[in-house]
């Protein structure tokens, strides 16, 4: 025997058998085969996908028909206002157009009233003209309180009497009937009323008629 040659084959032999141990151990970090093939290992799930995947409690039908019934009375309760709204709009204006109906109407009433007065009095003095003894002076009197009370009623009522006489001329309020040649007064004075104008609270009823200065 060659003690040499079996020494190199026993080195040979415990090489071999290192490189055989190496190759069947599993690298760091990995598992075990089985693991790496799934060998029935159980994957766990994240947390959320049961819930995800399971279907969503149905609603509640007695829920469902509560609310529908409140929204049908909500409904109907503001339906009967809007009614009510509308009639009593409308009965408004049926009344306003009544009372503005009146107004016109009955304008005068007050002005009416006012001047039975001055009626009473015209008749009065009348039947006292009648009488085969009239005292003249008696009815001129009678004459000027009618006038006077006559005057205070109208302007109670806002209406004036428009008398220019010895005033300047004012085409405004006054309507020229006639030039006169006046040396007198200076030019555009009005030296006789013919007609007395009147004016409703300040607006022009009606023109004094008048004659006029001119130079002379």
């Amino acid at each position: 025997m060659n003690p040499e040659r079996d020494r190199q084959h026993d080195n040979e032999t415990n090489a071999t058998e290192a490189a055989s141990a190496s190759a069947q151990e599993p690298a760091p970090g990995e598992g075990p085969p089985e693991a790496a093939a799934g060998g029935g290992a159980e994957v766990e799930q994240p947390p959320g996908d049961a819930a995800d995947d399971a279907a969503e409690p149905a609603a509640d039908p007695i829920q469902l028909t509560m609310l529908l019934e409140d929204a049908r009375a909500k409904a109907d309760q503001a339906h009967d206002q809007l009614l009510r709204t509308r009639a009593e709009m409308e009965n408004m204006s049926r009344r306003q157009a009544k009372e503005l109906e009146n107004a016109h109407k009955f304008a005068l009433e007050g002005f009416m009233k006012e001047l039975l007065q001055v009626r009473d009095s015209l008749e009065l003095g009348y039947a006292a003209a009648q009488e085969p003894d009239a005292d003249v002076a008696k009815l001129r009197e009678g004459t000027e309180l009618t006038l006077k009370l006559l005057g205070d009623i109208m302007g109670k009522f806002g209406v004036e009497r428009v008398y220019p006489e010895g005033e300047p001329f004012n085409p405004e309020l006054h309507q020229a009937m006639s030039m006169q040649p006046r040396a007198d007064l200076p030019a555009n004075t009005v030296t006789n009323v013919i007609q007395s104008g009147y004016t409703l609270n300040g607006r022009l009823v009606r023109p004094a008629l008048v004659m006029v200065s001119s130079e002379a």
